[in-house]
């Protein structure tokens, strides 16, 4: 999403069920986002600050409204059925209903995640964030949890990727994301040329859509990868016409890759498996993340368990970057308004330390996870798991939680039963909201 003029005009102090509406953040082809804060005082259950995607699927000539109407549940069904940490959270939908304003009546509103700006933003300012590495790291999990819940986002590009206040990356705009059928999905026939695989830049398109494949997203992120860490694309071309004819003779083998020589050690090789010619060259997702991992030094991820099938919910999380590589991800090197660490010890699984969310307030880290609100139970994993693992071991001296391994195991419920019980909460071994507060206070 770039900045206006607005698909979708709101005047600020509108109110949108709860909500009430500030600033615009960013605003695309099909939808804008504004920044709101919560103004009914009986809504717990909900953050004091989000950010509203309005979709204009109100007022609009019939195609455009099927149109819109399509995008806006592809991405209510994708963020209804999945929580990661690496993709954007959605709090709730709205319909509005408002016949005095006709360019709003109508409208679906989706409440989200307040991010404090995007990787676009991020480029703009620093074409080679020395934060890259630890910033691809995270995209590349996100991914992974993405296509293991067997969805294809459909349009990865550095303004889909936005930083939370705490440096942590989401994935979002799912506007054109797609189950997958076997081995394909059917989304619209719209995406980024410079991100798209040279089989899709002219695609067939039948009454379902276009037939894409999880590789897509892989081609997009060595793109994304090669930009953000030299400042260029990887094929030759001054406009986006020039490098999607490049792309086109690359995949017939008249044309060769021309990475930059200024990638780091280790990255030359990743990239070159993600833009292999064809879709069935190309490295998966798992291992992608795997060779990501070992590029960057970061913590080995946990890996993603099989889902039921028929009764998954949502994907488990992946475990967390190493502390050293998110703890360079600081406000000095986003340039965006992230909160000023309490202390100046970077936070380990053995040293939490403190920090200032903005929305909950002071508290505890053992890596940056952001977690405040998620919910987790017995049988969850991931990076969450892993920062509960250290925070009940090294912060609370429950050491009965066994080894720090992001799988909520038994022996972990055990561990978080004991703590509720020190803390007056209820027991019952499930870590929401309230337990992550008690949590995060020594």
């Amino acid at each position: 999403m770039t900045g206006g003029p607005y698909a979708v005009t709101v005047p600020p102090g509108y109110r949108a069920g709860p909500w009430e509406v500030r600033e615009p953040l960013a605003s695309g082809a099909f939808a804008t986002v504004y920044a709101a804060r919560l103004a009914a005082d009986d809504r717990p259950d909900l953050p004091r600050a989000a950010a509203l995607k309005f979709l204009p699927t109100g007022t609009r000539t019939p195609r455009q409204l099927h149109h819109l109407r399509e995008l806006a549940e592809r991405e209510v069904q994708l963020l209804g059925k999945l929580r990661a940490p690496r993709l954007i959270r959605m709090y709730d939908t709205l319909t509005l209903d408002d016949p005095a304003r006709p360019e709003l009546d109508g409208a679906t509103v989706l409440v989200l995640e307040r991010a404090e700006g995007s990787l676009d933003a991020l480029l703009a300012r620093e074409p080679r964030p020395e934060a890259g590495p630890a910033l691809l790291t995270q995209i590349c999990e996100g991914l992974h949890q993405l296509h293991h819940a067997g969805w294809v986002h459909g349009d990865l590009k550095p303004a889909n990727v936005l930083l939370l206040a705490d440096g942590s990356v989401r994935l979002a705009d799912f506007n054109m994301a797609a189950e997958l059928e076997g081995t394909h999905a059917y989304a619209p026939a719209f995406s980024t040329p410079d991100y798209t695989p040279p089989e899709l830049l002219w695609p067939e398109v039948d009454e379902r859509g276009t037939r894409v494949r999880p590789s897509a997203d892989v081609w997009a992120f060595g793109v994304l990868a090669h930009v953000v860490l030299t400042g260029t694309f990887p094929l030759p071309g001054a406009t986006t016409q020039a490098r999607c004819d490049a792309a086109t003779r690359y995949a017939r083998g008249a044309e060769e890759l021309r990475l930059s020589p200024a990638l780091p050690d280790g990255w030359s090789g990743i990239i070159t498996g993600c833009l292999a010619r064809t879709h069935a060259g190309r490295v998966g997702a798992e291992a992608l993340l795997r060779q990501v991992e070992r590029v960057t030094g970061a913590a080995r991820s946990a890996r993603l368990p099989r889902l039921r099938p028929r009764r998954w919910v949502r994907p488990v999380v992946a475990t967390a970057l190493a502390a050293f590589v998110l703890g360079t991800a600081t406000a000095a090197t986003y340039a965006l308004r992230a909160p000023a660490t309490a202390s100046s010890v970077s936070p380990t699984c053995e040293r939490p330390a403190l920090f200032d969310d903005a929305e909950f307030g002071r508290g505890w880290t053992a890596g940056y996870s952001g977690t405040w609100d998620f919910v987790l139970t017995q049988g969850d994993g991931g990076s969450q798991v892993s920062e509960l693992q250290c925070l009940l071991k090294h912060l609370h001296d429950v050491t009965e939680v066994g080894e720090v391994d992001g799988d909520f195991g038994p022996l972990t419920r055990a561990a978080v039963v004991t703590f509720q019980e020190r803390a007056g909460l209820d027991a019952d071994g499930i870590v929401g909201p309230r337990t992550w507060r008690a949590l995060r206070t020594a």
